[in-house]
């Protein structure tokens, strides 16, 4: 039903996480919006939002699960290492993204476009680079804050 109302470029398949989905970057927002909106989904709880660096991809991965029907999904958008890397912010569709988004992107550089804060939360506003990127390089000098800490 959700390729349906959304088209062809959403791709369902089974995982590790039982049943997910992968959407284009430029549809998220849409999906998501459908997903908490339709009443067969509800998906009315983002469980989590977190990323992987791929060698081929980033990929952005939200856990979603519906209160009321008792089931989970998992959505996946797959996105260049181009720079900067970029997705549309889902905080319009669940508040709690924006302090999930915050830490994807001080951690892998992730920017989620229209984020209403989007900042360092976890490192020093000063530090240079994305630690959980595979192509990061820690560098005492510059990868340090102030006052030595990481």
């Amino acid at each position: 039903m959700l390729n349906v109302k959304i088209g062809a470029q959403t791709e369902v398949f089974a995982d590790n996480t039982e049943l997910s989905i992968k959407v284009p970057r430029l549809r998220l927002v849409d999906v998501m919006m459908e997903l908490r909106n339709h009443p067969d989904y509800k998906m009315d709880f983002l469980v989590d939002l977190t990323s992987v660096d791929y060698p081929e991809n980033l990929t952005v991965i939200y856990h979603l699960m519906s209160m009321q029907h008792r089931h989970q999904l998992t959505v996946k958008v797959e996105i260049s290492k181009e720079n900067p890397c970029w997705v549309p912010s889902v905080t319009a569709v669940w508040k709690a993204a924006q302090v999930l988004e915050r830490e994807v992107f001080d951690l892998m550089g992730i920017i989620f476009n229209d984020h209403p804060d989007l900042r360092r939360i976890l490192l020093a506003d000063d530090f240079v680079g994305h630690p959980l990127r595979k192509d990061f390089v820690l560098q005492p000098d510059k990868n340090t804050s102030q006052d030595g800490g990481v």
